[in-house]
C-alpha cells in the first residue's frame, strides 16, 4: 500500500512539474515566432477573430484567451470547436506554436 501511495504521489509531482515547465516555456517567444504567428493569423483566423484580434466578427476574442491554457488552445486549433473548423490538417506544429505566440504575446494595439 505504501509503495502505491509513493508511486501515485511521485506521478502527481511529475505531472505538476511538467505543467509548470510547459507554462513557463510557452511564454518564451521569439520575434520570429510572433511574426510567423501573425502571418498565419492574418491568413486563416482574422475573418472570424478580427484583423489583429480586434473586434472579432463571430469568433472568440483571442485577446482574452488565458495564457495558462496552451493545451486548450492547441486542441481547439487542431480539432476545431463549435463553428470553428479543425486546422490540424492544414497547419504544421510550428505554425500552431507560432500562432500561440502571436495570440499570447503579439500585437496589443
Amino acid at each position: 500500500m505504501a509503495r502505491i501511495l509513493v508511486f501515485w504521489m511521485g506521478g502527481l509531482l511529475a505531472l505538476a512539474g511538467l505543467a509548470l515547465a510547459q507554462d513557463t516555456s510557452s511564454q518564451d517567444f521569439t520575434p520570429g515566432q510572433i511574426k510567423t504567428g501573425g502571418d498565419v493569423f492574418a491568413r486563416h483566423c482574422s475573418p472570424c477573430h478580427g484583423v489583429r484580434m480586434v473586434k472579432p466578427e463571430v469568433g472568440f476574442n483571442l485577446r482574452e484567451f488565458p495564457s495558462d491554457q496552451r493545451g486548450r488552445f492547441v486542441n481547439s486549433v487542431i480539432k476545431g470547436k463549435n463553428a470553428m473548423p479543425p486546422w490540424g490538417g492544414l497547419l504544421t506544429p510550428d505554425e500552431i506554436d507560432a500562432l500561440w505566440a502571436y495570440v499570447i504575446a503579439g500585437e496589443r494595439n
